[in-house]
């Protein structure tokens, strides 16, 4: 039985563990439905499966004090091949606390993991063996088809969403080894994952919680901030009261002075009001006096006024008759105007027409005189026809006298043969029979 190549067996089994490490965080990230962190424990595993299937076949690189032997200068390479995965070397490079290549190898997986652009990366990397052949040994995994596969494989991780706090964690010193029993299915396994999932329909509850917690903290706070805002206004609207007591104050005083001030001013009015009734009362009585006189001159010049208006009012009578009856004896001149011009035109239609009429007499009677020289001439043929019918007549007579008398002798002559022949046959009966009708 031949034996199967040791480095062989190696790939198909570090293809293997990448299968089952990729395919089990794949759907317990599923199943959790909740953004990946560091501790989650098949992602720590994937991160140990795909630094063993790295390291597979790496050379070992000496330098000045030891032997080297790390994945930091395949990934490295990325960059060259890859220009998007510059900016994750320099944030690796940027990152404080990492003293050795394997460390930021280990950061560079995790963050090219949060950018889903580890299958992309790895892909541009095997396709340049040439490149890879100064890293890996010609029977390494990256070599060989089983590296293929696994970046195959690696693209079905970017479904799932992980945000790793790369800053603070010890990445030199931590030991990659595989847990094998999260592979191993037995009836442990089967209650850790229905623990698991009561863990974390509680740990939703618990997120539930907490985001109620920070909406009521929030709502706190605002109403923390209102009564603040309140009490900043009340303050105010106290000092503003106190104020507008004082100006009440002192508007009261004011209005008390202004009432004595108008008292003063009452009785000084009332003294000043009695004073001038003494001498309106005067004045009126001379107002009356003097009225009588006006009244009547008033009755006077209105008498006169309505008599002069009587009197404009006939004349403006007679005026609008004058100018009516100016009106109407224009308006009668116009229409006899008118007329007399229509008159005029007809009487210029009509002498044109008379002169019309007069040369269709003339015409009429030179007809008049043709057709009779052609009644002349027409009466004489006439009467050449009459004595032609006339003639024609007396022939036709004499030529019926004639037929008369050839009938009655073809009667005779018919009656005598049937007397004669009586015997004879019915043909000779029947053409005598039609002879005689």
């Amino acid at each position: 039985m031949a034996t199967k190549d040791p480095t062989a067996v190696e790939r198909a089994n570090l293809l293997n563990m990448a299968k089952l490490s990729i395919k089990g965080l794949i759907e317990s990230a599923l199943s959790f439905g909740r953004t990946l962190d560091s501790d989650y424990p098949p992602l720590q595993q994937f991160f140990v499966v795909m630094e063993h299937c790295l390291k597979h076949g790496l050379k070992v690189r000496k330098s000045f004090l030891s032997y080297n032997k790390t994945i930091w200068g395949p990934l490295e390479l990325v960059e060259k091949l890859y220009p998007e995965a510059e900016e994750i070397g320099a944030s690796v490079r940027d990152l404080p606390g990492l003293k050795t290549p394997l460390g930021r190898a280990r950061a560079w997986l995790r963050l090219a993991l949060m950018q889903k652009k580890m299958a992309d990366y790895l892909r541009c990397l095997i396709i340049q063996r040439d490149l890879l052949s100064e890293f890996y040994e010609y029977h390494a995994l990256m070599m060989e088809e089983e590296g293929a596969v696994i970046v195959g494989l690696l693209v079905g991780l970017n479904v799932i969403d992980a945000n790793l706090c790369v800053k603070g964690e010890d990445l030199d010193s931590q030991v990659g080894v595989i847990d094998f029993s999260m592979y191993l299915k037995n009836e442990e396994d089967i209650g850790n994952k229905e623990r698991n999932v009561q863990i974390a329909a509680i740990l939703d509850q618990k997120n539930y919680v907490e985001e109620l917690n920070r909406q009521l903290n929030s709502t706190v706070s605002s109403l923390h901030s209102r009564v603040d805002s309140l009490e900043k206004s009340n303050t105010k609207l106290i000092e503003e009261l106190a104020i507008a007591k004082n100006n009440i104050i002192k508007l009261q005083e004011e209005n008390h002075q202004l009432r004595s001030e108008n008292k003063m001013i009452l009785m000084k009015t009332q003294q000043h009001l009695e004073v001038t009734k003494v001498d309106v009362e005067t004045e009126l009585q001379t107002y009356k006096h003097s009225r009588q006189g006006l009244d009547e001159m008033y009755n006077d010049a209105r008498r006169q006024l309505r008599d002069e208006s009587q009197l404009r009012q006939d004349v403006e009578n007679e005026l609008s008759v004058q100018v009516s009856m100016k009106h109407e004896i224009e308006l009668a001149m116009k229409l006899l105007e008118k007329d007399i011009h229509e008159k005029q035109d007809t009487l210029i239609g009509l002498r044109q027409q008379l002169e019309e009429v007069k040369a269709i007499n003339i015409e009429m009677y030179r007809k008049l005189q043709g057709c009779e020289d052609g009644l002349k001439e027409k009466n004489e043929i006439i009467a050449r026809l009459e004595e032609k019918t006339n003639k024609i007549t007396v022939a036709m007579r004499q030529l019926e006298q004639s037929d008369n008398d050839l009938l009655t002798q073809t009667r005779t002559i018919a009656m005598s043969l049937v007397k004669c022949a009586s015997s004879d046959t019915q043909d000779q009966y029947k053409l005598v029979k039609d002879i005689s009708f």
